[in-house]
């Protein structure tokens, strides 16, 4: 469909809609994080989507002559220095020089039932929903099946073909799994949850060191896929999304990571 003529507060109003960021609460500001408009009635006619917002996207933003990036990996962060140096300078400067806003979602995207990166990592991998791994209507991380009863290596392996990503395996015993639970990122601290659960597997992005030892002795496969490897998904549903409510054009850029 042709673009409409969007204005960045308006296309943000359309995401926030369906993405519903007031109902999380976050690490990060979600929507609008850098407005380097033109004007406050210049179009948005072509967006560049990736996982994180680093120096190298930005650029590609940049040589695609995009109006705005949008992102799960943002700026801003609690808990970071506030001062504006360094790299955190040269990305913003970047872009306001360029005229390329920045829009990130975070934990909305994580959550988002059909466009979420949960979602799509289950869509993906062909795994069945059957809840969330958390209570209540916006749950991070779901669990469910795998459609057939399965070794922690084949799982890996299916992850592996699927992600592009050599995933890493921790045996928590040697029961086959049936039942899993995920949540993509840096979610690793979840497991406790996935226990609780009663699930044979628990699936994330990252490993600390101590998940290793809480599913060794608690008999709990898991398997970390990578923090990018599993984010990487989520946006471009989401931007498939808005294409298909407005028009405005799209092109995800993948910013390899090996975390």
């Amino acid at each position: 469909m042709a673009a409409k003529e969007m204005t960045l507060s308006e296309m943000v109003a359309l995401l926030d809609q369906e993405l519903q960021p007031w109902l999380f609460k976050d690490y990060c500001p979600n929507g609008i994080q850098v407005d380097a408009s033109a004007s406050l009635d210049a179009p948005v006619r072509k967006i560049v989507t990736g996982v994180t917002a680093c120096q190298a996207l930005i650029d590609q933003a940049v040589a695609l002559q995009a109006d705005a990036i949008l992102v799960h990996h943002g700026y801003f962060w609690r808990g970071e220095d506030a001062v504006i140096t360094g790299s955190k300078r040269r990305r913003i400067e970047t872009l306001l020089a360029n005229h390329i806003s920045l829009v990130a979602y975070h934990l909305p995207l994580d959550g988002h039932p059909a466009l979420g990166n949960n979602a799509e990592l289950a869509r993906l991998m062909g795994w069945q929903v059957l809840g969330g791994m958390e209570p209540g209507a916006n749950p991070i991380g779901n669990w469910g099946t795998t459609g057939r009863e399965m070794s922690l290596a084949e799982l890996g392996q299916e992850l592996d073909t699927t992600l592009h990503r050599e995933p890493l395996l921790i045996a928590g015993s040697d029961h086959p799994i049936n039942t899993i639970a995920w949540c993509t990122g840096a979610a690793q601290s979840m497991i406790d949850k996935a226990l609780s659960l009663g699930v044979d597997a628990f699936i994330s992005g990252e490993i600390s060191e101590s998940t290793v030892h809480f599913a060794r002795e608690n008999g709990i496969h898991y398997i970390s896929a990578g923090h990018h490897a599993t984010e990487r998904y989520g946006v471009q549903a989401l931007a498939n999304w808005l294409h298909d409510q407005t028009g405005i054009e799209h092109q995800f850029v993948d910013i390899d990571s090996p975390v």
